[in-house]
């Protein structure tokens, strides 16, 4: 008998073709964030839930769920929307699909700091509105890149991709990571332990750090008025690293240039406030969205999956 899967929301072809191939699975009929009762309804029975980041996995979900269910599998690289502690309580296993959207972000960020510092928002709406009368000496003058400094706060597998792209676009690079990178993974960026310490140095700063609560709304007011003067910020992060007052606030003053952002804080209902900002280059949560990472994600979760049901650990535990 296959073991009974749970599926949350629609994934790629791919991905689906092997789940009904090798499992007794459930999938929605309709995609969208599935309810938690339905989902509790649904886990009964049930041997593993794959699940992503638009569910929240509480608690009290976990604590309700049947000991049928050996594993919640999120299909993200992210997991603070699972309660790992009471997972943990309950014996339940949980991975997630690291290393495999490394680069897929990490070209999300260089869109978001071209698109921030060449005004590409404004670009294109100038074009969309046939607004565009012709070439001007001074029509939308941006940053370049070349001679600048790249701040990167989070300096993780992405974070270190992100730094491998900015480098042949003339960018220096420092960062702020909990622990320091060996010389040979620093690749000459210049660390800090203390990241306000490296606020007034740059001229963009990369948000790519995980949500914590030590990282919770890190851009602050107070670190803002630490950076330049007409900085740039871009968040492939997480949302909750940001706080959108103060980040909106500096956008209209110009204390910061430009904003790049492809997540949000309890997205995807976005701060209105970002909407009518001309200096804000904004993407829909697009960091992993190509066709080769999204697949990878898929059979990444799958193998966790099959790894503990088959009495192992998953390769990708938490």
């Amino acid at each position: 008998m296959k073991p009974r899967l749970i599926v949350t929301r629609r994934l790629p072809e791919s991905v689906e073709a092997r789940i009904q191939s090798e499992f007794d699975a459930v999938l929605p009929a309709i995609d969208g964030p599935m309810p938690q009762d339905e989902l509790l309804k649904l886990a009964q029975n049930a041997d593993a839930l794959l699940v992503t980041p638009t569910e929240r996995i509480d608690k009290a979900l976990i604590d309700a769920l049947p000991a049928s269910v050996k594993i919640i599998a999120t299909f993200s690289v992210g997991y603070d929307h699972i309660d790992l502690s009471a997972a943990r309580n309950k014996g339940i296993a949980v991975s997630h699909t690291p290393g495999v959207l490394t680069d897929a972000t990490a070209e999300i960020a260089l869109l978001l700091i071209l698109g921030a510092s060449r005004r590409a928002y404004e670009g294109e709406k100038m074009m969309r509105e046939n607004a565009w009368t012709g070439w001007t000496p001074t029509q939308l003058l941006g940053r370049q890149l070349s001679g600048k400094t790249l701040g990167i706060l989070g300096m993780g597998r992405i974070g270190q991709a992100v730094a491998a792209r900015a480098r042949p676009f003339g960018l220096t690079i420092h960062y702020s990571n909990r622990k320091r990178l060996t010389a040979e993974l620093e690749q000459g960026a210049v660390y800090h332990q203390d990241p306000e310490a490296m606020l007034p140095q740059i001229d963009i700063l990369s948000l790519n750090a995980p949500a914590s609560p030590e990282t919770h709304h890190f851009l602050n007011e107070k670190r803002i008025g630490l950076m330049k003067q007409g900085a740039i910020v871009v968040n492939t992060g997480r949302g909750a690293l940001v706080d959108d007052e103060a980040l909106i606030a500096a956008l209209k003053s110009g204390r910061i240039a430009a904003a790049g952002l492809d997540v949000y804080e309890n997205e995807p209902r976005v701060h209105p406030g970002y909407k009518d900002l001309p200096n804000c280059f904004l993407l829909p949560h697009l960091g992993s969205a190509t066709l080769e990472t999204r697949h990878a994600m898929g059979m990444m979760a799958l193998d966790n999956i099959q790894a503990v049901l088959s009495g192992g650990t998953a390769p990708n535990g938490l």
